[in-house]
């Protein structure tokens, strides 16, 4: 690996102070908060509004905010991005480390589309596949992906008294307790299926959100019953929570501070 550039990372840990705060800063706020030499700032903050990367504040002089040029480099890579691809990568890296049955999904209508899929190493494990359609509420990909929804697009979905198709003993079927169901997803953030969809496996998701904050898809590990249990469950929370927040930053989302 090369030698990392010292110029080079104080111009994009310049760059990065405008990520917090009202996205103004002043050559003295960057001295504060980089401890740099005053010289080195001044001539970083000259070069960087010389190509654009940085523009001064109308009005008030000695500020800056951001220039055209990081957005238009955002804008690039956004055009680039390919959120199947992107899950599949991160789908394999947390997959690599719980060897259990990784999945990104994205909803539609009523169901859930598994867009990427890694599978276990071991011999017992879940059966699916890339493609696969499956009831959203029977799903807990499905499930953390109904719970992001605003309620009236809920309702419209799953209006009182229709009757939900039950994949198996443990599936939900009644509209008023899969509201139930959702509201405790949401204040978790987790969505948690046991034995909804496949009698013999259960599941944790977590969210994925773009850079606007919504979600737009959700990653689960899967995982059969012989190797289930409530520390492993909590284990597994933590790594689809770390694995969704990944592929979201990706996808140019940024978690608060």
């Amino acid at each position: 690996m090369g030698r990392l550039v010292p110029a080079v990372t104080r111009a994009l840990d310049i760059l990065e102070l405008f990520l917090d705060g009202d996205g103004t800063l002043s050559a003295p706020d960057i001295v504060r908060k980089l401890q740099l030499p005053r010289t080195t700032v001044h001539e970083l903050v000259t070069t960087l509004a010389a190509r654009k990367y940085i523009v001064p504040m109308p009005g008030q002089p000695g500020r800056y905010r951001l220039g055209v040029r990081p957005y238009q480099l955002g804008a690039r890579y956004a055009e680039q991005l390919d959120l199947a691809a992107e899950g599949q990568q991160v789908a394999r890296s947390v997959a690599e480390t719980c060897d259990e049955t990784v999945h990104v999904a994205i909803l539609e209508d009523t169901d859930v589309i598994y867009i990427a899929k890694v599978d276990s190493t071991h011999a017992v494990r879940m059966v699916s596949a890339a493609g696969r359609r499956l009831p959203a509420h029977c799903t807990s990909v499905g499930k953390m992906l109904l719970a992001s929804l605003p309620e009236h697009e809920l309702a419209a979905r799953f209006p009182d008294g229709a009757e939900l198709v039950a994949m198996t003993p443990n599936s939900i079927t009644d509209p008023a307790a899969l509201r139930e169901t959702l509201a405790e997803i949401r204040e978790r953030g987790i969505a948690v299926e046991n034995r909804e969809s496949n009698p013999d496996v259960s599941c944790v998701a977590a969210p994925v959100r773009d850079r606007a904050g919504q979600v737009v898809a959700a990653l689960s590990i899967s995982v059969p019953m012989i190797r289930w249990s409530e520390d492993r469950r909590a284990e597994l929370e933590q790594l689809a929570a770390k694995g969704a927040a990944e592929l979201s930053e990706h996808l140019g989302h940024r978690s608060p501070a």
